[in-house]
């Protein structure tokens, strides 16, 4: 029998708890010819701006062992054609629209939001804070608390009641957990995590930078270990807060993993680029690891490492398998 592995994004019920990672299926066009986008928990678009952007010169992609550093720019058409275009044709598909967002200055975000919120249609909104603020001298917005703050009142003054507002984290920073919580206290009602991670490489033949903006973020199985242990220390700080988990997924077994350290939804990104069919792969392979283990229903695993640091699932030894009577006492 399968697991049930329904997930909740703010009032709207998901089949599962898989989505795409933002930057990685654009709007999920590109997709639709390997999938039927209906059928994953939802599309999390690639970030939306105020106006049409070019992005940075090529070559702005380069493989790295187990990863890929990219450095795209948030090239997009804008805010005006999402709305005209992608955002239509993701609703004529049955699909549940993510929409990520980035800007320059809070008055951006929070234009952004208010803008999405005179659309029909959006599950949610998710703010990509891994932004230059160019009121500040450029800092990152997400490597501050008081500036992913900002950003995140902002934006949740403006989103609708009934739209989730899910702040996106970087890892680059010292404390993870002092950004979380600085961006629950503003309003956000739950946590992507993570963003990538800023990374270099050097073409050894030509000895100059393989990337033209010289930096790029780091995605792949490489930071999987970091995403678990952003997500770990997250909820473990913050319990009761919604976390959708990303970074380095490749199978259903390193989902579980995320699930495990405490996300309740997973998003699938670098995986995409050379395996077009990975969300639903994934989502396959995620119900065949539940359902081994005697696992009725996805939230009974959501943060289940944190329970017991010693319990393992399965036959092994000082496991705690949750079926029957266990699996009951849970849901109860």
């Amino acid at each position: 029998m399968a697991a049930d592995l329904r997930a909740r994004l703010g009032q709207t019920e998901l089949p599962n708890p898989i989505l795409t990672a933002s930057g990685c299926a654009s709007a999920g066009r590109e997709l639709a010819q390997f999938m039927d986008v209906s059928k994953i928990g939802a599309v999390v678009t690639k970030s939306v701006m105020q106006a049409p952007r070019a992005g940075r010169p090529t070559p702005r992609m380069a493989e790295t062992p187990s990863g890929m550093l990219n450095s795209i720019g948030l090239q997009g058409p804008g805010i005006d054609a999402f709305l005209q275009r992608d955002l239509p044709w993701l609703l004529s598909r049955g699909a549940r629209p993510v929409v990520s967002i980035a800007g320059s200055t809070v008055g951006e975000f929070a234009e952004l939001a208010a803008r999405l919120s005179d659309s029909a249609g959006v599950t949610a909104i998710e703010v990509n804070i891994s932004c230059p603020n160019v009121e500040h001298r450029g800092q990152v917005f997400a490597c501050d608390p008081a500036a992913s703050a900002a950003v995140i009142e902002a934006v949740r003054e403006q989103a609708r009641a009934d739209i989730p507002v899910f702040a996106k984290l970087s890892p680059d920073v010292t404390d993870i957990v002092a950004i979380a919580r600085s961006c629950v206290s503003a309003g956000a009602d739950g946590l992507s995590l993570i963003n990538t991670l800023l990374g270099m490489v050097i073409d050894t033949d030509t000895m100059r930078p393989k990337l033209a903006g010289l930096t790029g973020g780091l995605s792949g199985p490489a930071i999987r270990p970091i995403a678990v242990r952003c997500i770990w220390q997250v909820r473990e700080a913050l319990p009761g807060v919604p976390i959708i988990g990303m970074g380095g997924v490749k199978t259903g077994k390193d989902a579980l993993e995320l699930i495990l350290a405490g996300a309740s939804m997973v998003s699938v990104g670098t995986s995409i680029f050379h395996d077009p069919h990975a969300c639903t792969r994934i989502l396959r392979e995620l119900d065949d690891e539940l359902t081994s283990r005697g696992i009725e229903r996805l939230d009974e695993v959501v943060g289940l490492a944190h329970e017991s640091r010693g319990a393992v699932i399965g036959g092994q030894r000082g496991a705690r398998p949750l079926s029957g009577a266990a699996s009951t006492r849970r849901r109860q």
